[in-house]
């Protein structure tokens, strides 16, 4: 089996997740098995992958496994279905906090909170929150969208979480944790319980240990003598230590979705990128590490000389039915438009994209420039502060249109004409090739890694210095003076885009595949299974 292993997956996501997602679904249209894992409680889970295409039976949650809710048959839990074992309830709406207020003889009994519009029309319960004679809260009742109680929330009596609870389909325990105060006083997770079918129980002294024992168990599951089991680490956080120590064997490889180094165009002597300095220089425990692209892969091959193998494989996939589509020729789409579909985060630095389209408009007027995507508000808002800044010294307030993240990505792109590039790094651009492929010409800084293998310079976009907003004005007034020249190198981002269709990046996936097949029996020859003979007699005392 094929595990892909991730964290949690929302409404918004980053482009691992969706690059995630799309390898997910090149594997479901070659026949490939796979299963993505994660390991946060997600009520809404099933919800966002189900709408994304990936099915109940491809999605393992650590909660799910141990609950056995995988894949059952939803149901609609409304309002009218919540028992509170008492008589002569009146139910008050609050629909601009989503809930019902319960009460019985004037005094609240609890709180029903049902999932917003965006996310069913039904108001189907979310949670439900109890509260005791002295109207004090004592427990919330969490509910899974697809329609049963997931977990229980226990408080104490000065309305802190003592205990949660997670529930089988039938209402049997089966993971607990608990809080307790630590050394400074502080009320904190203490560890882990999980509870079988058969009544055994297992105790972790944290979350670590509970996914540790998770993976384990799947591993466990599925394994084969034949094939192996393949983790692909996409988030390789909680897992990065003991996966090459399972009890049994597997072929466990990282992901690299970004670059390597803090600062990437210094790939041999800066600073380790935090996500991955564990796994890099514990690389060598692993069977492999997956790279996006040529460059990357030869950067990190001279840095850490690792022993592993190596698999430069696009990070993303262009879609037969993207490919299919009709050309939109630039005279259809918005005038003079410049787009950037990215958080607005401090490495995406957007605001030296503002000051490109200042220096442009100084040559060619009434260029637009329109932002999506959803506010990274670390350090204090630091990247918004930027690109408010930016917008005031340019005078350009009017002229960008700063959107919330969306989901319709590629209508956006059909209807624009250049996609800029400010980042500090990339890894191979998910949103760039998306942008190529629905003919948008791509103006980037030459960062590592990956634009210079999807920007042909001169012919799909062009490549500038980093840093040079100036440079990258000129490009686009260049440009936007010259239809003809635009439209040429629209007609060439279309037609690049082939390099990474489903049947090119699915070859690449079949190398890394077969070469795992080729190496199992080797790595399965050293393994020794547990002792399961002779136990049974000396339990019935022989």
């Amino acid at each position: 089996m094929n595990f892909f292993l991730n964290a949690n997956f929302n409404e918004k996501n980053s482009g691992i997740e969706h690059a995630e997602i799309e390898r997910a679904l090149l594997f479901k249209n070659n026949n490939e098995p796979f299963k993505i894992v994660f390991q946060s409680w997600n009520p809404l889970l099933h919800h966002w992958l189900n709408l994304n295409d990936i099915k109940d039976n491809e999605i393992l949650n650590l909660f799910d496994y141990y609950q056995h809710t995988q894949n059952i048959k939803p149901k609609k839990i409304q309002a009218k279905d919540i028992d509170f074992g008492m008589i002569k309830l009146e139910y008050k709406e609050q629909t601009d906090k989503n809930r019902y207020i319960v009460y019985q003889a004037e005094k609240i009994v609890g709180r029903i909170n049902y999932f917003d519009d965006n996310i069913s029309k039904d108001k189907l319960v979310s949670s439900v929150e109890l509260f005791d004679g002295f109207e004090h809260l004592y427990r919330v009742d969490f509910y899974d969208i697809r329609g049963f109680k997931s977990m229980v929330q226990w408080y104490t009596p000065d309305n802190k979480i003592a205990t949660e609870v997670w529930y089988s389909i039938d209402g049997k325990p089966v993971v607990e944790d608990y809080f307790r105060l630590n050394a400074q006083g502080k009320l904190t997770r203490s560890g882990y319980k999980t509870i079988s079918d058969e009544g055994t129980v297992r105790s972790y002294l944290n979350y670590y240990e509970l996914v540790e024992a998770f993976i384990n168990d799947i591993n466990d599951q599925y394994f084969s003598l034949e094939n192996p089991n393949i983790f692909i680490m996409d988030r390789s956080e909680n897992v990065e230590e003991f996966l090459p120590h399972l009890r049994k064997p597997s072929y466990n490889v990282l992901h690299l979705h970004n670059s390597h180094a803090g600062d990437p165009q210094n790939p041999d002597t800066s600073i380790m990128n935090n996500n991955y300095e564990y796994t890099l220089i514990n690389a060598n425990r692993y069977d492999g590490i997956i790279v996006p692209s040529k460059k990357q892969t030869r950067d990190v091959k001279r840095r850490f000389q690792p022993q592993c193998d190596m698999y430069t494989i696009p990070v993303s996939i262009v879609s037969n039915k993207t490919l299919n589509e009709k050309q939109v020729p630039m005279n259809k789409r918005k005038n003079k438009s410049v787009i950037a579909t990215a958080r607005i985060a401090p490495e995406k630095q957007l605001d030296q994209l503002v000051w490109a389209v200042y220096y442009a408009r100084k040559k060619v007027p009434n260029i637009t420039l329109d932002l999506y995507g959803f506010i990274d508000h670390s350090n204090n808002d630091i990247a918004q502060k930027r690109l408010k800044k930016a917008e005031k010294e340019t005078g350009l307030e009017d002229v960008v249109k700063i959107h919330s993240y969306t989901s319709d990505v590629p209508s956006i792109q059909r209807n624009s004409q250049i996609y800029g590039v400010t980042s500090t790094s990339e890894g191979l651009s998910l949103a760039v090739m998306e942008a190529q492929s629905h003919g948008d010409v791509v103006l980037s800084y030459n960062i590592n890694y990956g634009q210079d293998e999807l920007v042909q310079d001169g012919k799909n976009g062009y490549l500038v210095k980093p840093n040079d907003a100036k440079s990258l004005g000129k490009k686009i007034a260049k440009l936007f003076a010259n239809p003809k020249l635009l439209q040429k190198m629209s007609n060439q981002a279309y037609e690049l885009s082939n390099r990474y269709s489903e049947k090119n990046v699915w070859s690449a996936w079949q190398n890394f595949l077969e070469h795992a097949q080729k190496s199992w029996p080797d790595k399965v020859k050293l393994y020794r299974p547990d002792i399961t003979k002779g136990i049974q007699q000396m339990d019935q005392g022989v």
